[in-house]
């Protein structure tokens, strides 16, 4: 598992993993940047609306420290949004990797397992709906235990856990795919359950560090790629 991983690292910072570095790179900014502008709308239109709808009901005399309330739900707004965008990233990175997933698996295969025959690239549709539905789960995973987060770490240890686990699906599954039909490869994943989400471990601690889990994509999918590999030889020999 280490080996795989080290193997994964090492060719992120080779010349055929740039172009695709880059292109990731640049699109979970892009989807960071929506949300939190979709984050600041939502969060400033309460503020403000709940701030007016208050004090109608008080009236001007608890005006003054009504604005200091405003002003204190404003900046919880904010961090909130850098903090939701850290948070956020497994989903961000989620969706992102499933229009690459194809290009980084055949760089892998070719680098390190050039007399394999080369694995079949997925439809778009279905990598983009598999990135979706992990997306999904875990914004839905992020806004259930954000109240846990303030409760010694218990939500951040459940965050982590989630990670490792949505992530772990979603890239072994898009490997496997390329080989195996879909029952199949899910079938594959849930027989070696242990190891898959070991390495999803792995994915969540890489996103988990700011600035590099922009990355996460190639380094998800490059280790999970090294993972169905040893396992499909290690099903091979036990035949």
């Amino acid at each position: 598992m280490i080996g795989a991983a080290v193997k994964a690292l090492q060719q992120m910072f080779s010349p055929p993993f740039r172009s695709v570095l880059i292109k990731s790179i640049l699109l979970a900014l892009v989807m960071v940047a929506l949300i939190g502008v979709g984050l600041h709308q939502v969060l400033t239109w309460l503020t403000e609306s709940g701030g007016v709808w208050v004090e109608g009901q008080v009236g001007q005399t608890y005006a003054n420290p009504l604005s200091w309330i405003v002003w204190f739900l404003s900046i919880a707004a904010g961090l909130g949004i850098v903090v939701g965008g850290i948070f956020l990233m497994p989903a961000v990175t989620a969706f992102v990797g499933s229009f690459f997933v194809d290009e980084i698996a055949e760089l892998v295969e070719r680098e390190y397992y050039p007399s394999d025959p080369p694995g079949k690239a997925l439809p778009l549709a279905r990598g983009i709906m598999e990135g979706l539905k992990t997306a999904l789960v875990a914004v839905v995973v992020y806004i259930v235990a954000l109240p846990f987060v303030f409760v010694a770490g218990l939500g951040l240890v459940v965050l982590f856990i989630a990670a490792a686990y949505l992530l772990s699906r979603e890239y072994f599954d898009l490997a496997a795919m390329r080989f195996r039909p879909v029952e199949e490869a899910k079938a594959f994943r849930k027989a070696n359950q242990t190891t898959v989400f070991t390495a999803g471990l792995l994915i969540a601690a890489f996103v988990s560090i700011p600035i590099v889990n922009l990355a996460t994509p190639l380094f998800g999918m490059a280790l999970m790629v090294h993972v169905h590999k040893m396992l499909s030889r290690r099903q091979l020999t036990a035949r």
